[in-house]
């Protein structure tokens, strides 16, 4: 899972989404559903998710989505030994290093298929 946005202070709701690739209701449903997801409100009622809120919606995301827990079994996850969540975090960076390594090699294969054309 590969999630990317900039570093700022405060993300809006339509970054998220697009982020996890979801529809900004999901990410609403998920706010109500997991109170480990506080998003701070501004004067016109925006949602302004921290990084911190991110970080739960990636383990919420991939308990979810990718582990295929129900929601009921994502939020027991969630209250479980903290080493459970450090693996899902362990797994998370795991993946992200994997994706660069690969965009890495096909940068490399094209470098190399441009010198044996010459």
């Amino acid at each position: 899972m590969n999630i990317e946005l900039p570093d700022k202070l405060y993300y809006s709701i339509g970054e998220v989404a697009k982020a996890f690739n979801v529809n900004a209701s999901l990410i609403r449903f998920w706010e109500k559903e997991f109170e480990i997801i506080q998003p701070k409100k501004n004067k016109k009622g925006n949602r302004l998710f921290t990084p911190k809120d991110i970080e739960s919606f990636k383990t919420i995301y991939y308990l979810v989505k990718v582990k295929g827990h129900t929601l009921e079994g994502a939020k027991q996850s969630l209250t479980k030994k903290p080493s459970k969540l450090e693996e899902i975090d362990v797994v998370t960076r795991l993946e992200n290093i994997k994706q660069e390594l690969l965009n890495l090699k096909m940068s490399f294969d094209e470098i190399e298929d441009k010198d044996e054309r010459k």
